[in-house]
């Protein structure tokens, strides 16, 4: 290629790189915060939770225990719960080692129904590796309830949304 035609084509090619870079780059009309749904507008249980109390008991008669913990609904489909007894030597249940209850996996949620289930991909109670954990759930504003499908577990867990401010 001659020294002429490099100088004249140079400028048009720089500006055929230019618009294809922009529009690969450039956001597109879903991706923009004016047109994106946030996760609570998807489904209500998506976000973050923080415990505010965890009781057992049967027949109406429920007690409340000193736990703490979070549960984190993802819009991709994954759920995670954490929680932690204060005391250390309180005896290992199913859920729980050494008072500490931790575990994720993918999630499916039927806003309708009001439950979810979870098939258990990790946990501190490496037994319930590969179940499939069900619960029922309600939102109330700020307010996520759990309690187990089978009611003679005997348990409810109440959380309320973290604040947008505690998440980042």
């Amino acid at each position: 290629m001659n020294k002429n035609k490099l100088l004249t084509t140079a400028p048009t090619l720089a500006l055929a790189l230019l618009l294809t870079t922009t529009a690969c780059t450039a956001p597109s009309p879903q991706s923009t915060s004016a047109t994106a749904e946030t996760p609570a507008q998807a489904d209500p249980i998506i976000g973050e939770w923080t415990m505010t109390t965890l009781e057992f008991g049967t027949g109406g008669e429920m007690q409340e225990v000193p736990f703490s913990g979070q549960i984190i609904f993802t819009d991709a489909g994954t759920v995670s719960v954490q929680a932690m007894n204060p005391d250390t030597a309180a005896a290992d249940t199913p859920y729980t080692v050494q008072g500490y209850e931790a575990f994720y996996g993918e999630a499916s949620v039927d806003a309708d129904a009001g439950t979810f289930s979870v098939v258990v991909e990790s946990a501190a109670a490496r037994a319930l590796i590969g179940q499939t954990l069900s619960r029922n759930f309600e939102v109330t504003d700020d307010t996520l309830v759990l309690t187990p499908v089978d009611p003679s577990e005997g348990w409810r867990v109440t959380y309320e949304r973290a604040a947008a401010e505690e998440t980042r």
